[in-house]
């Protein structure tokens, strides 16, 4: 099935704390669930994203995007279900709601650039506009219109910029 769809997420660990390792060690299955009280809140989860931006704006890839990753969930765009079969994850270190920094945005807007030379990207959205009412990141904080403009792509292609 053909990528067409990218979903932005946030996420930190334990919340609210960033900088560390532990998101890493999550997506590559050797996070120690001993290393932090909140983990045994999460003991066992099994998730995956294609990529993760730190607060600085470095880079990180677990999964090939020619292979899927396991961010969405239980998800639904425009009449498709299980999203995680036509879409790339990119998770941001932040905090749903909260602000992004600037290193992130333009981390990010370069990563979406490159995807849309190498799949056929149609939409962005995150994940609480295909899992609404489960999830709500990336969040009010996240600026669409910041995002639609570096990257210069038709507003249409941002859900929630059409809001």
């Amino acid at each position: 099935m053909a990528v067409d769809l990218i979903v932005l997420h946030s996420i930190s660990l334990p919340p609210g704390q960033y900088g560390g390792d532990f998101v890493q060690q999550l997506f590559t299955g050797q996070l120690d669930w001993d290393a932090h009280p909140y983990f045994a809140s999460i003991h066992g989860l099994q998730v995956s994203a294609h990529f993760f931006i730190t607060r600085t704006g470095q880079l990180w890839q677990f999964v090939s995007t020619h292979r899927r990753a396991w961010h969405a969930g239980q998800s639904q765009f425009q009449g498709r279900t299980n999203c995680n079969d036509f879409s790339v994850g990119i998770e941001l270190e932040g905090l749903e709601g909260l602000l992004f920094e600037a290193a992130q945005y333009a981390t990010l807007s370069q990563l979406c650039a490159a995807l849309a030379q190498q799949h056929p990207i149609a939409h962005v959205v995150g994940h609480e506009h295909i899992a609404p009412g489960r999830k709500q990141d990336p969040g009010s904080g996240f600026d669409w219109l910041h995002l639609q403009a570096a990257l210069g792509w038709p507003a249409d292609w941002f859900v929630p910029c059409q809001v």
